[in-house]
């Protein structure tokens, strides 16, 4: 409520300043008008009694008709210049309230991904330290047969795995603005999609997965930890935001002088103002005190920077019927 008054309150004083400033060149056309008229008026006695006392040929009269004549060109020039001044000033007002409305939106906007990055990275840290720690405990304070203990350990370890995650990729958005540069080396894209689907297959057993490989030859020249990270971010989100029944189609397409990298699914989707805000970092769908997926919104922020790094472009389109599906273009190197 109180940033929907602050709002209204901005809005309300450009819309003042504007009116103030039509206002104000309203009332200067009106006082320079009013000084032409009586300027103007004495020029007509003047001309009036010249004309009466020397005739219209004389030397007084030609020279007050000049006057007369300089008098209306000035007149026009200063019409002209009040015009002018009063267009450069309402652009110079516009584009400056134009920037101060742009600017307290980013902020505004950037506060409120703050915001959804503290709530996530807080569930996200707490969850599995309270099953670690809970773990810990059990052992502790019972006897477990050697099942159960096998059971508590594979559940310490997913956990730790996921908090592992988190911090890696806090860690690497934070060099990727800085210093991430590309360790090149040969890389088998068919090879390296093949091995995380079937490990996604082991650790999602829900999902079902399908793979296309339209063409021989899937090489290309990259650093083998990011791209790895970027099919692991895009399948995995295909993943969380399938409610039920997760199905992921991979599909690898050979193109002049590039390699084509899809991933769709069919899950709910990306509404179409979103579109262009899910790369940024900390940005995800929807509202975070609403939101039921697991995640800090650092993921497809990874992604677009991998990308960018290896000379890439990435595109999200509608999967239809429902769904998205991420697309990547990367140049072949020979």
């Amino acid at each position: 409520m109180r940033k929907i008054r602050l709002r209204l309150l901005s809005y309300v004083v450009m819309l003042y300043m504007l009116l103030a400033s039509g206002w104000w060149s309203y009332l200067l056309f009106q006082k320079n008008e009013t000084a032409f008229e009586a300027q103007s008026s004495i020029m007509i006695l003047q001309l009036a009694a010249a004309e009466q006392a020397d005739g219209k040929k004389s030397q007084r009269y030609t020279t007050l008709l000049e006057e007369q004549a300089a008098l209306f060109a000035k007149n026009e020039r200063q019409e002209w210049m009040i015009l002018g001044e009063t267009i450069f000033f309402l652009t110079i007002l516009i584009a400056g309230l134009y920037l101060i409305d742009r600017g307290y939106r980013k902020e505004v906007e950037a506060a409120r991904q703050r915001r959804n990055f503290l709530l996530s990275i807080s569930h996200e840290l707490k969850s599995p330290i309270a099953s670690i720690k809970l773990i810990l405990q059990t052992f502790q304070k019972r006897n477990l047969a050697t099942e159960q203990v096998q059971k508590f350990s594979g559940g310490a370890l997913k956990e730790t795995e996921r908090l592992e995650k988190l911090v890696t990729d806090l860690l690497f958005s934070a060099r990727l603005e800085k210093t991430f540069e590309p360790n090149y080396e040969a890389i088998d894209l068919q090879q390296l999609s093949n091995d995380l689907v079937q490990d996604l297959r082991l650790k999602y057993p829900q999902a079902h997965f399908s793979t296309e490989y339209m063409g021989e030859h899937f090489h290309m020249e990259g650093d083998r930890s990011g791209i790895t990270s970027v099919l692991l971010n895009l399948l995995e989100n295909a993943i969380k935001y399938c409610k039920e029944s997760p199905f992921i189609q991979l599909q690898l397409q050979e193109q002049d002088k590039h390699i084509e990298l899809k991933v769709a699914d069919n899950g709910i989707g990306i509404p179409e103002r979103e579109k262009k805000q899910v790369f940024e970092k900390f940005y995800r769908i929807g509202n975070e005190d609403t939101r039921s997926t697991k995640g800090t919104g650092l993921g497809l922020f990874i992604v677009k920077k991998i990308v960018d790094a290896h000379k890439g472009n990435i595109s999200l389109e509608d999967n239809l019927p429902q769904g998205t599906r991420f697309k990547i273009q990367f140049p072949i190197t020979a």
